[in-house]
């Protein structure tokens, strides 16, 4: 009989990032998480697919910002979600550009994400499709089953939807409380709380 308590469903590290032991998070080295950052089992986030810098004979000394996906605080990345950067040509030369979301971004299950960046306080629904290179500005809430094509730029409290997607309402006043996840946030983990009623 082992004396060790049971391993838990999540990792907490200690800016209580809850990160699944069921995710896959491959380039670690490349991937910041701002902190109180769900990741859901089966939840992909592709850090091997960093900028690769050339080295240069001139090195001003200091390292090279090799993060190809940064995550702000309180955002939850549903189940079977996956996060990588887009690719282009970039000076002749094929290379990988940084994705950027910051604080209180839901992402829902099953969704891809390719964004250039994320703005805060955004809402990503199931099943959505999110185009290279796409900027996404704050408080957006994107609808289930919705393809945002590449490089389109999404403008703050929009409501977007369709395949293609396209602005189809505004977030309305006084609506911005449902972007906040907090409590969201303290329902999930190896000691959940119950959702305040």
């Amino acid at each position: 009989m082992s004396r060790r308590p049971p391993k838990g469903e999540y990792i907490e590290t200690d800016t209580g990032n809850k990160v699944a032991r069921k995710a896959t998070l491959v380039g670690t080295q490349n991937i910041m998480l701002g902190g109180k950052t769900v990741i859901q089992p089966e939840v992909m986030i592709r850090g091997d697919l960093a900028r690769s810098v050339p080295p240069t004979s001139s090195s001003g000394g200091a390292p090279a910002n090799n993060t190809a996906v940064a995550i702000g605080r309180y955002c939850f990345l549903s189940r079977g979600c996956v996060l990588r950067p887009a690719g282009r040509l970039y000076k002749g030369v094929f290379t990988y550009m940084p994705l950027r979301m910051n604080d209180h971004v839901f992402v829902g299950p099953g969704s891809v994400i390719q964004a250039a960046s994320i703005g805060s306080h955004v809402h990503i629904g199931a099943r959505v499709v999110v185009g290279e290179l796409a900027i996404i500005k704050d408080y957006v809430r994107i609808l289930d089953d919705s393809i945002v094509p590449p490089n389109m730029v999404i403008p703050s409290f929009s409501i977007v939807a369709g395949q293609p997607a396209r602005v189809i309402g505004e977030v309305p006043e006084g609506g911005h409380e449902a972007f906040e996840l907090r409590d969201l946030y303290k329902t999930v983990g190896n000691n959940p709380q119950p959702a305040p009623s």
